[in-house]
């Protein structure tokens, strides 16, 4: 057994884990096979987590983390309020090759929540993204590019809802879902209402989804 710095063996774990539980749920995934696959002893789990169900949080604090590094990231470059709020709709991270694991964890979460402490990680997961989403569209309202007829806040949960919703029939394989004969997109749809005809949703390079 390799030995790595504490920070570094906690994120193998993570990683390890998030493929586990996204392959087999949470709860079909244990501490054990956990170990295995990550190649350490069960105790080294508990080093660093105080239960699965800890391991499990912080995969849900991990995940909307790197959501929010993933929109900074491709929003650094854009200063229009309205290509920015674009970019965020053509960067969902449940169907992303960075998000798609992370999100499928989360999944796992909706039989668990009974659970206080995944219910309290969900809705500051889902809180994070909202005000993030919140504060771009409150910009691109203040610069005139989207509609001040509803507010900052319900038109954010509204982006979320539908991202959650594609995502879902996403990652269970609906084909066809997301597109029309024609080839339109529901990205296409959400951005003409929000911010007008003139801006793309379509990454650079980007290819039709393959379920879509």
């Amino acid at each position: 057994m390799s030995r790595l710095p504490a920070a570094q063996r906690r994120e193998q774990l993570l990683d390890v884990a998030q493929t586990l539980f996204a392959q087999q749920g949470y709860a079909g995934a244990t501490t054990s096979q956990i170990a295995r696959t990550a190649g350490v002893t069960e105790p080294i789990i508990y080093r660093h987590f105080k239960s699965k169900r800890d391991l499990f949080v912080a995969l849900i604090e991990r995940t909307g983390k790197r959501t929010l590094e993933l929109w900074r990231r491709d929003l650094s470059d854009e200063d229009d309020p309205a290509e920015r709020l674009a970019r965020i709709l053509a960067d969902n991270p449940m169907v992303s090759v960075e998000g798609r694991a992370g999100y499928k964890v989360l999944l796992q979460a909706i039989p668990e929540v009974d659970d206080p402490m995944i219910a309290a990680a969900v809705s500051e997961h889902m809180g994070m993204l909202h005000q993030f989403i919140t504060d771009e569209i409150t910009h691109a309202q203040e610069a005139h590019k989207v509609t001040s007829r509803f507010s900052a806040e319900v038109m954010a949960w509204t982006l979320i809802h539908l991202g959650m919703g594609y995502g879902v029939l996403d990652a269970m394989y609906v084909s066809g879902h997301g597109r029309d004969e024609k080839g339109t997109h529901v990205r296409e749809v959400i951005a003409r209402v929000l911010v007008g005809p003139n801006v793309s949703v379509e990454k650079p390079g980007e290819k039709p989804d393959a379920n879509a």
